[in-house]
């Protein structure tokens, strides 16, 4: 176990061990069956009219994907895309490496993974919390949290670029279609709609809870969920029209709700909490209390296995990673890091074979064998590493975060 539970995040706020850390895939416009609107068939007749036909029985139909999004690879796993090897030719050319924000140092500490170097350390804003894929997958984008800037990276090269003025942004989201960044303003208390090109301001969402951090879109794209980890809260969000629609309070004392994740069935949505010590689960069409999945001491990040069987959930605050079977919808391995560990945000190889995590306490960066849960490397990098990106991966668009592609 590990011994430190605090970290500071900005002069405002100290929480035990808080700041960090989703997903879409539309179903088809007008195909495929789910449970959001119920419709009707006509009744009808036999062919010679003889004999009236029994009534019908209601048709459930999925409403029409977000507009402007792409069409579902597989209505049945929203994570089709993610396969190994299934690089979009916009990234198959870029190095492979991990980019590593020190929130404590104020830098980014690139590694590369075939040798588990730091091969060089980019000095960005003040407070940088994650590196973010843009939609495109052209950028990577470094949320300077409390510089109230973001960097961009160009993962072809891995040079910087002139800071853009962004205010409070702790975490960086992007809609299924591509049309908006969603800047999670945590300390602001709002939803920031922005160009995602030019990062200019769309429209500013107050939100009335607090700690915007984490989210993750409806396999339809229509609403994401937000958690609030300060005030321990979900929103449900509209898309479309940028607006809160639900919202309601974990049933925890000190819930700190942290990184949110959907199923490959695109029916459930998990929420990870660092306090409750498990994940919450929710469905989010109804949007009813979830139920708490105990994993660990400190349940921090979500992150889904390349064939989207597992998920891979690292408890902070106890050194472990907890396994998920999403078929046997339960958790079936729990993964201990040697001489402990802080594992925090990150994500999966593009080969699928390495989960990447960073070591939020101790100045390190962990690689984990997805087969064996065997520790392959501990990588000394700056101090508070945060929300890490494996780049390039699988995938045709990005949502966001440390990486959720689609």
């Amino acid at each position: 176990m590990h011994p430190k539970t605090t970290h500071l995040r900005s002069p405002l706020t100290r929480s035990a061990g808080a700041l960090c850390a989703g997903a879409l895939i539309v179903l088809a416009v007008g195909c495929g069956t789910g449970a959001d609107h119920p419709g009707t068939r006509a009744n009808g007749t036999e062919a010679g009219g003889t004999r009236a036909a029994a009534p019908a029985k209601p048709v459930r139909t999925a409403p029409a994907g977000l507009p402007g999004m792409p069409p579902v690879l597989d209505p049945k796993d929203i994570y089709a895309a993610d396969r190994p090897g299934q690089l979009s030719p916009a990234v198959r050319k870029f190095p492979s490496r991990v980019y590593v924000p020190n929130t404590n140092s104020n830098t980014v500490s690139v590694i590369d993974p075939t040798t588990y170097k730091v091969v060089e350390t980019i000095p960005v804003g003040i407070q940088p919390q994650h590196v973010v894929p843009s939609w495109d997958l052209k950028t990577l984008w470094v949320n300077n949290n409390r510089g109230h800037t973001l960097t961009p990276i160009n993962p072809a090269n891995g040079k910087p670029g002139e800071p853009v003025e962004v205010h409070d942004p702790y975490n960086l989201y992007f809609t299924p279609n591509g049309r908006h960044a969603v800047v999670m303003a945590s300390l602001d208390r709002e939803l920031v709609f922005r160009d995602p090109r030019t990062m200019n301001r769309v429209k500013t969402t107050p939100v009335s809870c607090y700690g915007v951090n984490h989210a993750d879109f409806s396999a339809n794209g229509r609403y994401f969920i937000v958690s609030c980890e300060f005030s321990g809260e979900l929103l449900k969000v509209d898309t479309e029209r940028m607006t809160v629609v639900a919202q309601q309070k974990l049933p925890f004392e000190g819930a700190m709700p942290q990184d949110v994740k959907i199923s490959p069935d695109g029916k459930t949505f998990y929420i990870a909490d660092m306090m409750a010590h498990g994940v919450w689960v929710l469905d989010g069409e109804k949007f009813t209390t979830p139920r708490l999945m105990p994993t660990g001491e400190g349940a921090h990040g979500l992150y889904v296995s390349r064939d989207s069987k597992e998920m891979y959930i690292p408890n902070r605050g106890e050194g472990s990673i907890s396994i998920f079977d999403f078929t046997k919808n339960k958790l079936t391995k729990k993964w201990w890091l040697p001489d402990g560990g802080s594992p925090d945000m990150g994500g999966v190889s593009a080969d699928g074979k390495v989960l990447w995590l960073s070591g939020r306490y101790d100045a390190e960066v962990y690689a984990i064998d997805t087969r064996t849960g065997k520790q392959l490397a501990r990588i000394p990098v700056g101090d508070g590493p945060h929300g890490l990106a494996v780049y390039p991966q699988p995938g045709r668009y990005s949502l966001g975060h440390t990486g959720v592609f689609r």
